[in-house]
Protein backbone atom coordinates (compact mmCIF):
# COMPACT_ATOMS: atom_id res chain seq x y z
CA UNK A 1 0.00 0.00 0.00
CA UNK A 2 2.57 2.49 0.70
CA UNK A 3 4.35 2.11 -2.89
CA UNK A 4 1.18 2.44 -4.12
CA UNK A 5 0.39 5.47 -2.15
CA UNK A 6 3.38 7.47 -3.24
CA UNK A 7 2.90 10.73 -4.40
CA UNK A 8 -0.77 10.15 -4.01
CA UNK A 9 -3.21 11.95 -4.56
CA UNK A 10 -1.64 14.25 -7.36
CA UNK A 11 -4.87 16.34 -7.30
CA UNK A 12 -7.48 16.52 -4.92
CA UNK A 13 -11.45 14.58 -5.55
CA UNK A 14 -13.39 18.04 -6.29
CA UNK A 15 -10.51 18.90 -8.92
CA UNK A 16 -10.80 15.50 -10.83
CA UNK A 17 -14.25 15.68 -10.67
CA UNK A 18 -14.77 19.04 -12.05
CA UNK A 19 -12.03 18.56 -14.74
CA UNK A 20 -14.15 15.02 -15.89
CA UNK A 21 -16.84 16.86 -16.15
CA UNK A 22 -16.51 20.39 -17.83
CA UNK A 23 -17.85 20.94 -20.96
CA UNK A 24 -16.21 19.42 -23.97
CA UNK A 25 -15.39 16.22 -21.83
CA UNK A 26 -16.75 12.92 -21.86
CA UNK A 27 -17.86 12.88 -18.56
CA UNK A 28 -19.76 16.43 -19.34
CA UNK A 29 -22.66 16.92 -16.83
CA UNK A 30 -25.37 19.12 -17.73
CA UNK A 31 -28.57 20.32 -16.06
CA UNK A 32 -32.31 18.97 -16.82
CA UNK A 33 -35.58 19.12 -15.77
CA UNK A 34 -37.16 15.74 -14.60
CA UNK A 35 -40.27 15.58 -13.23
CA UNK A 36 -40.53 19.62 -12.30
CA UNK A 37 -36.89 19.65 -10.96
CA UNK A 38 -33.80 20.40 -11.94
CA UNK A 39 -30.79 17.97 -11.62
CA UNK A 40 -27.59 17.29 -13.21
CA UNK A 41 -27.29 14.82 -15.88
CA UNK A 42 -24.63 13.03 -17.73
CA UNK A 43 -24.55 14.79 -21.17
CA UNK A 44 -23.22 11.60 -23.41
CA UNK A 45 -24.59 8.49 -21.76
CA UNK A 46 -27.16 6.74 -23.64
CA UNK A 47 -30.82 8.10 -22.98
CA UNK A 48 -33.05 5.21 -23.37
CA UNK A 49 -32.68 1.24 -23.35
CA UNK A 50 -32.76 2.09 -27.49
CA UNK A 51 -29.21 3.87 -27.61
CA UNK A 52 -27.52 1.43 -25.17
CA UNK A 53 -28.47 -1.06 -27.79
CA UNK A 54 -27.21 0.69 -30.55
CA UNK A 55 -24.08 0.77 -29.11
CA UNK A 56 -23.93 -2.38 -28.53
CA UNK A 57 -24.73 -3.59 -32.05
CA UNK A 58 -21.64 -1.66 -33.25
CA UNK A 59 -19.47 -4.07 -31.18
CA UNK A 60 -19.94 -6.74 -33.91
CA UNK A 61 -18.51 -9.91 -33.93
CA UNK A 62 -16.54 -9.08 -30.51
CA UNK A 63 -17.07 -12.15 -27.72
CA UNK A 64 -20.06 -10.41 -25.56
CA UNK A 65 -21.47 -13.37 -23.46
CA UNK A 66 -19.48 -16.32 -22.31
CA UNK A 67 -21.79 -19.29 -20.37
CA UNK A 68 -20.02 -22.91 -19.97
CA UNK A 69 -19.36 -23.82 -23.74
CA UNK A 70 -21.73 -21.14 -25.37
CA UNK A 71 -19.36 -18.27 -26.71
CA UNK A 72 -22.17 -15.62 -27.43
CA UNK A 73 -20.76 -12.44 -29.99
CA UNK A 74 -22.43 -9.26 -29.56
CA UNK A 75 -23.82 -9.59 -33.36
CA UNK A 76 -25.39 -12.64 -32.64
CA UNK A 77 -27.08 -11.18 -29.45
CA UNK A 78 -28.17 -8.22 -31.19
CA UNK A 79 -29.75 -10.59 -33.62
CA UNK A 80 -31.47 -12.56 -30.94
CA UNK A 81 -32.82 -9.42 -29.18
CA UNK A 82 -34.12 -8.46 -32.67
CA UNK A 83 -36.17 -11.27 -32.85
CA UNK A 84 -37.46 -10.90 -29.44
CA UNK A 85 -38.51 -7.80 -29.63
CA UNK A 86 -40.40 -8.11 -32.90
CA UNK A 87 -42.37 -11.29 -31.52
CA UNK A 88 -43.53 -9.88 -28.51
CA UNK A 89 -44.82 -6.86 -31.22
CA UNK A 90 -46.36 -9.80 -32.99
CA UNK A 91 -48.13 -11.07 -30.28
CA UNK A 92 -49.73 -7.47 -29.59
CA UNK A 93 -47.35 -6.27 -26.46
CA UNK A 94 -48.23 -2.45 -26.24
CA UNK A 95 -45.52 0.01 -25.18
CA UNK A 96 -46.35 0.29 -20.83
CA UNK A 97 -46.89 -3.59 -20.74
CA UNK A 98 -45.41 -5.71 -18.86
CA UNK A 99 -42.98 -8.57 -19.07
CA UNK A 100 -41.82 -10.91 -15.98
CA UNK A 101 -38.68 -12.26 -16.36
CA UNK A 102 -37.72 -15.43 -13.92
CA UNK A 103 -34.88 -16.74 -14.83
CA UNK A 104 -30.75 -17.62 -13.36
CA UNK A 105 -28.03 -15.88 -14.85
CA UNK A 106 -28.23 -17.62 -18.83
CA UNK A 107 -27.50 -15.85 -21.95
CA UNK A 108 -31.45 -15.37 -22.71
CA UNK A 109 -31.56 -13.22 -19.71
CA UNK A 110 -29.66 -10.17 -21.01
CA UNK A 111 -31.81 -10.91 -24.78
CA UNK A 112 -35.08 -10.66 -23.13
CA UNK A 113 -34.77 -7.84 -20.96
CA UNK A 114 -33.27 -5.68 -23.81
CA UNK A 115 -35.82 -7.48 -26.52
CA UNK A 116 -38.56 -6.39 -24.15
CA UNK A 117 -37.33 -2.52 -23.57
CA UNK A 118 -36.74 -2.27 -27.29
CA UNK A 119 -41.13 -3.22 -27.76
CA UNK A 120 -41.84 -0.87 -24.93
CA UNK A 121 -42.51 -3.08 -22.09
CA UNK A 122 -41.30 -2.22 -18.67
CA UNK A 123 -39.55 -5.42 -17.69
CA UNK A 124 -40.58 -6.67 -14.49
CA UNK A 125 -37.04 -8.98 -13.13
CA UNK A 126 -38.25 -11.37 -9.97
CA UNK A 127 -35.83 -12.74 -7.79
CA UNK A 128 -35.30 -16.00 -8.78
CA UNK A 129 -34.66 -17.49 -5.63
CA UNK A 130 -38.47 -16.78 -4.49
CA UNK A 131 -40.93 -19.11 -4.23
CA UNK A 132 -43.75 -19.94 -6.29
CA UNK A 133 -45.94 -17.66 -3.78
CA UNK A 134 -43.58 -14.84 -4.07
CA UNK A 135 -43.03 -15.05 -7.74
CA UNK A 136 -47.19 -15.27 -7.72
CA UNK A 137 -47.31 -12.07 -6.01
CA UNK A 138 -44.62 -9.67 -8.09
CA UNK A 139 -46.56 -11.26 -11.27
CA UNK A 140 -49.90 -9.95 -9.88
CA UNK A 141 -49.23 -7.02 -8.52
CA UNK A 142 -47.12 -6.14 -11.28
CA UNK A 143 -50.14 -7.38 -14.10
CA UNK A 144 -47.33 -8.78 -16.17
CA UNK A 145 -48.20 -9.85 -19.82
CA UNK A 146 -45.80 -11.99 -20.61
CA UNK A 147 -43.47 -14.29 -18.75
CA UNK A 148 -40.15 -15.62 -19.35
CA UNK A 149 -38.85 -18.44 -16.79
CA UNK A 150 -36.00 -20.98 -17.07
CA UNK A 151 -37.41 -24.57 -16.55
CA UNK A 152 -36.79 -24.29 -12.76
CA UNK A 153 -38.79 -21.15 -12.26
CA UNK A 154 -41.29 -22.85 -14.27
CA UNK A 155 -42.13 -25.59 -12.10
CA UNK A 156 -42.79 -22.65 -9.20
CA UNK A 157 -45.34 -21.27 -11.22
CA UNK A 158 -48.99 -21.80 -10.75
CA UNK A 159 -51.83 -20.47 -10.42
CA UNK A 160 -50.67 -17.41 -12.41
CA UNK A 161 -53.00 -14.25 -12.95
CA UNK A 162 -55.44 -13.67 -15.30
CA UNK A 163 -53.26 -11.13 -16.83
CA UNK A 164 -50.74 -13.14 -18.03
CA UNK A 165 -51.29 -14.17 -22.01
CA UNK A 166 -48.47 -15.89 -22.75
CA UNK A 167 -45.44 -17.90 -20.76
CA UNK A 168 -41.91 -18.40 -22.23
CA UNK A 169 -39.43 -20.95 -21.06
CA UNK A 170 -35.68 -21.50 -21.87
CA UNK A 171 -33.78 -24.64 -21.41
CA UNK A 172 -36.87 -26.45 -21.08
CA UNK A 173 -40.28 -27.79 -21.32
CA UNK A 174 -43.85 -27.26 -20.35
CA UNK A 175 -44.55 -23.92 -22.10
CA UNK A 176 -43.71 -21.84 -25.23
CA UNK A 177 -40.39 -22.72 -26.19
CA UNK A 178 -38.03 -19.88 -26.28
CA UNK A 179 -35.69 -22.10 -27.95
CA UNK A 180 -38.57 -22.33 -31.42
CA UNK A 181 -38.27 -18.54 -31.74
CA UNK A 182 -34.56 -17.49 -31.29
CA UNK A 183 -33.04 -21.33 -31.56
CA UNK A 184 -30.00 -22.30 -29.45
CA UNK A 185 -27.27 -19.59 -28.11
CA UNK A 186 -25.10 -20.97 -30.62
CA UNK A 187 -27.24 -20.60 -32.97
CA UNK A 188 -27.85 -16.99 -32.53
CA UNK A 189 -25.39 -15.56 -35.11
CA UNK A 190 -27.38 -16.90 -38.13
CA UNK A 191 -31.20 -15.26 -37.09
CA UNK A 192 -32.18 -13.03 -39.20
CA UNK A 193 -31.78 -9.34 -39.20
CA UNK A 194 -35.14 -8.56 -37.66
CA UNK A 195 -36.68 -4.84 -38.12
CA UNK A 196 -37.09 -3.40 -34.82
CA UNK A 197 -40.40 -2.61 -33.73
CA UNK A 198 -41.59 0.93 -33.93
CA UNK A 199 -42.13 2.42 -31.05
CA UNK A 200 -40.24 5.86 -29.78
CA UNK A 201 -38.57 5.63 -26.45
CA UNK A 202 -37.79 9.31 -24.22
CA UNK A 203 -35.33 9.15 -21.18
CA UNK A 204 -38.91 9.85 -19.19
CA UNK A 205 -40.43 6.52 -20.38
CA UNK A 206 -41.36 4.31 -17.86
CA UNK A 207 -38.67 0.61 -18.15
CA UNK A 208 -38.54 -1.22 -15.47
CA UNK A 209 -40.01 -2.46 -12.10
CA UNK A 210 -37.30 -3.82 -9.50
CA UNK A 211 -39.16 -5.32 -6.34
CA UNK A 212 -37.56 -4.25 -2.70
CA UNK A 213 -39.28 -5.51 0.51
CA UNK A 214 -40.62 -2.73 2.80
CA UNK A 215 -40.93 -3.10 6.33
CA UNK A 216 -44.84 -3.73 5.90
CA UNK A 217 -43.17 -7.27 4.77
CA UNK A 218 -45.09 -6.76 1.36
CA UNK A 219 -42.92 -6.32 -2.09
CA UNK A 220 -42.57 -2.71 -3.59
CA UNK A 221 -41.86 -2.33 -7.06
CA UNK A 222 -39.51 0.55 -8.01
CA UNK A 223 -40.61 1.78 -11.21
CA UNK A 224 -37.88 3.05 -12.96
CA UNK A 225 -37.59 4.99 -16.15
CA UNK A 226 -35.20 4.82 -19.11
CA UNK A 227 -32.92 7.44 -17.58
CA UNK A 228 -32.62 6.01 -14.17
CA UNK A 229 -32.08 2.72 -16.52
CA UNK A 230 -29.29 4.00 -17.78
CA UNK A 231 -27.35 6.50 -15.82
CA UNK A 232 -25.49 3.83 -14.01
CA UNK A 233 -23.40 3.30 -17.64
CA UNK A 234 -21.21 5.91 -17.11
CA UNK A 235 -20.58 4.88 -12.66
CA UNK A 236 -17.54 2.77 -13.63
CA UNK A 237 -16.10 4.21 -16.42
CA UNK A 238 -16.41 7.54 -14.57
CA UNK A 239 -14.20 5.94 -11.47
CA UNK A 240 -11.31 4.62 -13.51
CA UNK A 241 -10.92 8.14 -14.85
CA UNK A 242 -10.99 9.48 -11.86
CA UNK A 243 -8.34 6.99 -10.33
CA UNK A 244 -6.07 7.58 -13.67
CA UNK A 245 -6.29 11.63 -12.43
CA UNK A 246 -5.58 11.10 -9.30
CA UNK A 247 -2.72 8.84 -9.65
CA UNK A 248 -1.36 11.81 -12.21
CA UNK A 249 -2.05 9.05 -15.13
CA UNK A 250 -3.52 9.40 -18.64
CA UNK A 251 -7.20 8.97 -19.35
CA UNK A 252 -6.98 4.93 -20.32
CA UNK A 253 -10.86 3.35 -21.13
CA UNK A 254 -10.67 -0.37 -22.15
CA UNK A 255 -12.95 -3.05 -22.55
CA UNK A 256 -13.27 -5.76 -19.19
CA UNK A 257 -13.51 -9.50 -18.62
CA UNK A 258 -15.91 -9.39 -15.80
CA UNK A 259 -16.90 -12.66 -14.11
CA UNK A 260 -20.46 -12.60 -12.69
CA UNK A 261 -21.07 -13.38 -9.18
CA UNK A 262 -24.18 -11.45 -8.71
CA UNK A 263 -27.38 -12.01 -10.39
CA UNK A 264 -29.12 -10.20 -13.05
CA UNK A 265 -31.88 -10.03 -11.26
CA UNK A 266 -30.68 -7.43 -9.17
CA UNK A 267 -29.57 -3.69 -10.09
CA UNK A 268 -25.82 -4.29 -9.27
CA UNK A 269 -26.01 -7.35 -11.48
CA UNK A 270 -28.36 -5.75 -14.59
CA UNK A 271 -27.40 -1.90 -14.36
CA UNK A 272 -23.82 -1.56 -12.83
CA UNK A 273 -22.82 -4.48 -14.71
CA UNK A 274 -25.08 -5.51 -17.63
CA UNK A 275 -25.75 -2.26 -18.99
CA UNK A 276 -21.96 -0.56 -18.95
CA UNK A 277 -20.38 -3.66 -20.42
CA UNK A 278 -22.96 -3.72 -23.35
CA UNK A 279 -22.66 0.07 -24.20
CA UNK A 280 -19.01 -0.29 -23.84
CA UNK A 281 -18.24 -3.70 -25.29
CA UNK A 282 -17.17 -5.73 -22.46
CA UNK A 283 -17.07 -9.41 -22.25
CA UNK A 284 -19.21 -11.14 -19.45
CA UNK A 285 -18.60 -14.32 -17.94
CA UNK A 286 -21.80 -16.38 -16.21
CA UNK A 287 -21.76 -18.41 -13.54
CA UNK A 288 -25.46 -19.68 -12.71
CA UNK A 289 -24.55 -19.62 -9.44
CA UNK A 290 -21.06 -18.07 -7.52
CA UNK A 291 -19.32 -21.74 -7.13
CA UNK A 292 -15.31 -20.79 -5.75
CA UNK A 293 -13.58 -23.31 -7.51
CA UNK A 294 -15.25 -22.72 -11.17
CA UNK A 295 -14.67 -18.88 -10.13
CA UNK A 296 -11.16 -19.78 -9.86
CA UNK A 297 -10.94 -21.72 -13.18
CA UNK A 298 -12.96 -19.08 -15.19
CA UNK A 299 -10.60 -16.33 -14.28
CA UNK A 300 -7.81 -18.54 -15.61
CA UNK A 301 -9.69 -19.27 -18.61
CA UNK A 302 -10.78 -16.29 -19.37
CA UNK A 303 -8.30 -14.10 -18.29
CA UNK A 304 -10.84 -12.01 -16.49
CA UNK A 305 -10.01 -8.82 -15.23
CA UNK A 306 -12.64 -7.42 -12.70
CA UNK A 307 -15.33 -9.90 -10.46
CA UNK A 308 -16.84 -9.08 -7.50
CA UNK A 309 -20.41 -9.49 -5.25
CA UNK A 310 -21.02 -9.93 -1.49
CA UNK A 311 -17.95 -10.19 0.57
CA UNK A 312 -17.97 -13.84 0.24
CA UNK A 313 -16.54 -13.72 -3.32
CA UNK A 314 -13.14 -11.82 -2.19
CA UNK A 315 -13.19 -13.88 0.83
CA UNK A 316 -13.30 -17.25 -0.91
CA UNK A 317 -10.95 -16.21 -3.57
CA UNK A 318 -8.17 -15.45 -1.17
CA UNK A 319 -8.79 -18.52 1.01
CA UNK A 320 -8.47 -20.90 -1.88
CA UNK A 321 -6.57 -19.04 -4.95
CA UNK A 322 -3.31 -21.11 -4.45
CA UNK A 323 -1.98 -23.09 -7.18
CA UNK A 324 -3.93 -20.71 -9.85
CA UNK A 325 -3.13 -17.87 -12.08
CA UNK A 326 -5.08 -14.83 -11.02
CA UNK A 327 -2.54 -12.32 -12.47
CA UNK A 328 -5.27 -11.16 -14.88
CA UNK A 329 -7.24 -9.38 -11.74
CA UNK A 330 -7.26 -5.77 -11.65
CA UNK A 331 -10.32 -5.22 -9.46
CA UNK A 332 -12.39 -6.75 -6.94
CA UNK A 333 -15.68 -4.68 -5.83
CA UNK A 334 -17.68 -5.95 -2.75
CA UNK A 335 -20.65 -4.59 -0.77
CA UNK A 336 -24.09 -5.81 -0.32
CA UNK A 337 -23.42 -7.14 3.39
CA UNK A 338 -21.53 -6.26 6.16
CA UNK A 339 -17.77 -6.23 5.78
CA UNK A 340 -14.40 -5.77 8.04
CA UNK A 341 -12.55 -2.36 7.18
CA UNK A 342 -9.56 -5.03 6.46
CA UNK A 343 -10.96 -6.54 3.67
CA UNK A 344 -9.87 -3.93 1.33
CA UNK A 345 -6.27 -4.34 1.92
CA UNK A 346 -6.04 -7.92 2.12
CA UNK A 347 -7.59 -8.18 -0.82
CA UNK A 348 -4.95 -5.89 -2.46
CA UNK A 349 -1.94 -7.90 -0.88
CA UNK A 350 -3.73 -11.15 -1.51
CA UNK A 351 -5.24 -11.27 -5.00
CA UNK A 352 -3.36 -8.43 -6.04
CA UNK A 353 -6.12 -6.64 -7.63
CA UNK A 354 -7.23 -3.19 -6.42
CA UNK A 355 -10.65 -3.02 -3.95
CA UNK A 356 -13.69 -1.47 -4.51
CA UNK A 357 -16.78 -0.40 -3.11
CA UNK A 358 -20.29 1.31 -3.54
CA UNK A 359 -23.51 1.90 -1.92
CA UNK A 360 -26.73 2.22 -3.35
CA UNK A 361 -30.47 0.48 -3.21
CA UNK A 362 -32.95 -0.53 -5.76
CA UNK A 363 -34.41 2.79 -5.59
CA UNK A 364 -31.54 4.35 -6.60
CA UNK A 365 -31.11 2.14 -9.49
CA UNK A 366 -27.61 0.68 -8.11
CA UNK A 367 -24.97 2.77 -7.50
CA UNK A 368 -24.66 6.10 -5.99
CA UNK A 369 -21.30 6.64 -4.16
CA UNK A 370 -18.41 4.51 -5.55
CA UNK A 371 -14.77 4.61 -4.78
CA UNK A 372 -11.89 1.98 -5.42
CA UNK A 373 -8.04 1.97 -5.61
CA UNK A 374 -5.89 4.37 -3.28
CA UNK A 375 -9.14 5.83 -2.55
CA UNK A 376 -10.55 3.10 -1.09
CA UNK A 377 -7.41 2.03 0.56
CA UNK A 378 -7.25 5.40 2.79
CA UNK A 379 -11.30 5.10 3.55
CA UNK A 380 -11.79 1.32 3.80
CA UNK A 381 -14.76 2.15 6.21
CA UNK A 382 -16.43 4.56 3.56
CA UNK A 383 -18.50 3.61 0.70
CA UNK A 384 -16.99 6.40 -1.23
CA UNK A 385 -18.16 10.06 -2.39
CA UNK A 386 -21.59 10.72 -4.32
CA UNK A 387 -21.25 10.12 -8.16
CA UNK A 388 -21.39 13.71 -9.94
CA UNK A 389 -24.69 13.52 -10.93
CA UNK A 390 -25.93 12.43 -7.54
CA UNK A 391 -26.21 14.06 -4.37
CA UNK A 392 -26.46 12.84 -0.65
CA UNK A 393 -27.28 14.78 2.78
CA UNK A 394 -27.55 13.87 6.14
CA UNK A 395 -31.05 15.00 7.67
CA UNK A 396 -31.10 14.75 11.15
CA UNK A 397 -34.32 16.42 13.55
CA UNK A 398 -35.93 17.76 10.33
CA UNK A 399 -33.17 19.43 8.89
CA UNK A 400 -29.63 18.72 6.57
CA UNK A 401 -26.88 18.03 9.34
CA UNK A 402 -23.33 19.62 9.29
CA UNK A 403 -20.26 16.71 8.40
CA UNK A 404 -19.44 14.17 10.43
CA UNK A 405 -22.79 14.15 11.91
CA UNK A 406 -24.83 11.06 11.91
CA UNK A 407 -27.90 10.88 11.11
CA UNK A 408 -30.53 9.78 7.92
CA UNK A 409 -28.99 9.26 4.60
CA UNK A 410 -31.00 11.34 1.67
CA UNK A 411 -30.19 10.58 -1.99
CA UNK A 412 -30.62 13.02 -4.95
CA UNK A 413 -30.00 12.77 -8.90
CA UNK A 414 -31.83 11.08 -12.13
CA UNK A 415 -31.06 7.53 -10.96
CA UNK A 416 -33.59 7.79 -8.33
CA UNK A 417 -36.97 5.77 -9.44
CA UNK A 418 -40.05 7.55 -9.57
CA UNK A 419 -41.60 5.75 -6.44
CA UNK A 420 -43.28 2.77 -6.34
CA UNK A 421 -45.61 0.66 -8.51
CA UNK A 422 -49.51 1.37 -7.97
CA UNK A 423 -48.20 2.65 -3.96
CA UNK A 424 -49.17 6.49 -3.94
CA UNK A 425 -49.02 6.47 0.30
CA UNK A 426 -45.63 4.55 0.06
CA UNK A 427 -44.50 6.80 -2.75
CA UNK A 428 -44.92 9.77 -1.03
CA UNK A 429 -43.79 8.54 2.39
CA UNK A 430 -40.02 7.84 0.85
CA UNK A 431 -39.42 10.05 -2.43
CA UNK A 432 -39.86 14.32 -2.39
CA UNK A 433 -38.65 16.68 -4.87
CA UNK A 434 -36.37 14.29 -6.83
CA UNK A 435 -35.04 12.90 -2.58
CA UNK A 436 -35.42 9.34 -1.30
CA UNK A 437 -35.02 8.82 2.23
CA UNK A 438 -33.04 5.68 1.91
CA UNK A 439 -33.57 4.71 5.49
CA UNK A 440 -29.80 4.30 6.01
CA UNK A 441 -28.23 5.74 9.43
CA UNK A 442 -24.87 7.55 7.93
CA UNK A 443 -22.44 10.24 7.93
CA UNK A 444 -21.01 12.67 5.67
CA UNK A 445 -16.76 13.95 5.75
CA UNK A 446 -16.15 17.39 4.37
CA UNK A 447 -15.02 16.06 0.89
CA UNK A 448 -18.48 14.36 0.63
CA UNK A 449 -17.36 10.36 1.89
CA UNK A 450 -19.96 8.33 2.85
CA UNK A 451 -19.94 6.33 5.93
CA UNK A 452 -23.04 3.95 6.77
CA UNK A 453 -23.11 3.06 10.15
CA UNK A 454 -26.50 0.98 10.68
CA UNK A 455 -30.00 0.35 9.05
CA UNK A 456 -33.27 2.10 10.13
CA UNK A 457 -35.11 -0.27 8.80
CA UNK A 458 -35.67 -3.72 10.62
CA UNK A 459 -33.47 -5.68 8.09
CA UNK A 460 -30.87 -8.57 7.73
CA UNK A 461 -28.67 -8.53 4.99
CA UNK A 462 -27.70 -12.15 3.88
CA UNK A 463 -25.02 -12.44 1.61
CA UNK A 464 -26.51 -9.42 -0.20
CA UNK A 465 -30.10 -10.59 -0.05
CA UNK A 466 -32.16 -8.45 1.97
CA UNK A 467 -34.19 -10.00 4.88
CA UNK A 468 -36.83 -7.90 5.94
CA UNK A 469 -37.22 -9.31 10.12
CA UNK A 470 -41.21 -8.46 9.99
CA UNK A 471 -41.65 -11.02 7.10
CA UNK A 472 -40.30 -13.91 8.67
CA UNK A 473 -41.81 -12.97 11.91
CA UNK A 474 -45.36 -12.86 10.68
CA UNK A 475 -44.41 -16.25 9.15
CA UNK A 476 -43.21 -17.52 12.45
CA UNK A 477 -46.38 -16.12 14.21
CA UNK A 478 -49.09 -17.59 12.54
CA UNK A 479 -47.56 -21.14 14.01
CA UNK A 480 -50.29 -22.33 16.26
CA UNK A 481 -47.65 -22.46 19.03
CA UNK A 482 -46.04 -19.01 18.76
CA UNK A 483 -47.27 -16.22 20.31
CA UNK A 484 -44.52 -13.89 19.34
CA UNK A 485 -41.04 -13.75 17.80
CA UNK A 486 -38.50 -11.82 16.59
CA UNK A 487 -35.17 -12.08 13.83
CA UNK A 488 -32.16 -10.54 14.51
CA UNK A 489 -28.68 -10.94 12.37
CA UNK A 490 -26.22 -12.79 13.62
CA UNK A 491 -22.56 -12.36 12.43
CA UNK A 492 -21.15 -14.51 9.93
CA UNK A 493 -17.40 -14.81 8.44
CA UNK A 494 -18.46 -15.31 4.62
CA UNK A 495 -22.33 -14.36 4.43
CA UNK A 496 -21.88 -10.92 6.43
CA UNK A 497 -25.12 -12.32 8.34
CA UNK A 498 -27.90 -14.68 9.07
CA UNK A 499 -31.09 -14.45 10.24
CA UNK A 500 -31.94 -15.92 13.62
CA UNK A 501 -35.12 -16.06 15.60
CA UNK A 502 -36.25 -15.86 19.43
CA UNK A 503 -39.82 -16.98 19.65
CA UNK A 504 -41.89 -16.97 22.72
CA UNK A 505 -44.01 -20.90 23.01
CA UNK A 506 -47.42 -21.23 24.38
CA UNK A 507 -47.61 -24.98 23.20
CA UNK A 508 -44.48 -27.38 22.85
CA UNK A 509 -43.03 -27.08 19.34
CA UNK A 510 -39.93 -27.96 18.30
CA UNK A 511 -36.92 -25.90 16.30
CA UNK A 512 -37.13 -28.19 13.16
CA UNK A 513 -41.02 -28.04 13.25
CA UNK A 514 -40.82 -24.50 13.24
CA UNK A 515 -38.06 -24.10 10.24
CA UNK A 516 -39.93 -26.35 8.41
CA UNK A 517 -43.29 -24.29 9.10
CA UNK A 518 -41.15 -21.35 7.54
CA UNK A 519 -39.61 -23.07 5.29
CA UNK A 520 -42.42 -24.17 3.24
CA UNK A 521 -43.98 -20.36 3.14
CA UNK A 522 -40.47 -18.31 2.40
CA UNK A 523 -37.55 -18.55 0.19
CA UNK A 524 -34.40 -20.64 1.94
CA UNK A 525 -32.66 -17.94 2.63
CA UNK A 526 -35.06 -16.34 4.44
CA UNK A 527 -35.45 -19.39 7.29
CA UNK A 528 -33.33 -18.73 10.26
CA UNK A 529 -30.39 -20.33 10.65
CA UNK A 530 -31.31 -21.14 14.72
CA UNK A 531 -34.15 -20.71 16.58
CA UNK A 532 -34.32 -20.13 20.52
CA UNK A 533 -37.29 -20.75 21.61
CA UNK A 534 -38.65 -19.20 24.77
CA UNK A 535 -41.87 -19.59 27.40
CA UNK A 536 -41.90 -15.92 28.70
CA UNK A 537 -43.09 -12.78 26.43
CA UNK A 538 -39.94 -11.35 24.31
CA UNK A 539 -38.76 -8.02 25.48
CA UNK A 540 -40.64 -4.86 24.30
CA UNK A 541 -40.30 -1.07 25.02
CA UNK A 542 -42.89 1.31 26.09
CA UNK A 543 -44.26 1.83 22.67
CA UNK A 544 -44.50 -1.95 21.89
CA UNK A 545 -41.12 -2.54 19.89
CA UNK A 546 -38.95 -4.77 20.16
CA UNK A 547 -35.72 -4.21 21.66
CA UNK A 548 -33.48 -5.85 19.72
CA UNK A 549 -30.23 -4.93 20.96
CA UNK A 550 -31.55 -7.06 23.81
CA UNK A 551 -32.67 -10.14 21.77
CA UNK A 552 -29.02 -10.58 19.77
CA UNK A 553 -27.54 -10.77 23.92
CA UNK A 554 -29.64 -14.04 24.16
CA UNK A 555 -27.86 -15.12 20.95
CA UNK A 556 -24.09 -14.91 22.64
CA UNK A 557 -24.71 -16.33 25.76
Amino acid sequence: MNDLSKNWPRTSLGQAQAQLTAPGMPFETVEAVIRGVTMRVWKNVPATAAEVFARAQAHGIAEFLVHQDERITYDGFARAVRTVAAMLAARGLRKGDRVALVMRNLPEWPVIFMGALLAGAIVVPLNAWWTGTELAYGILDSGARFVFADSERLARLKDLPPSVQEIFVTRGEGATRLEDIIGAAAAWRYLPDAPLPDISLSPEDDATIFYTSGTSGAPKGALGTHRSLTTNIFAAPFLVARNALRRGHALEQKPRVTLLAVPFFHVIGSLSVLLPNMAGGGKLVLMPKFDVQEALALIERERVTITGGVPVVPLSLMAQSDGHDLSSLELITFGGAPSPASLAARVRDTLGAMPGQGWGMTETSATCTSHSAEEFLHRPGSCGPALPVSSLKIMKDGAEAPPGTVGELWAFGPNIVKGYWNRPDATAETFADGWIRTGDIASLDAEGFCTIHDRAHDMVIRGGENIYCIEVENILSEHPAIADAALVGLPHPLLGEVPAALVHAIAPVSEEDLRAFAGARLAAFKVPVQMIIASSPLPRNAGGKLVKRDLRKVFAT
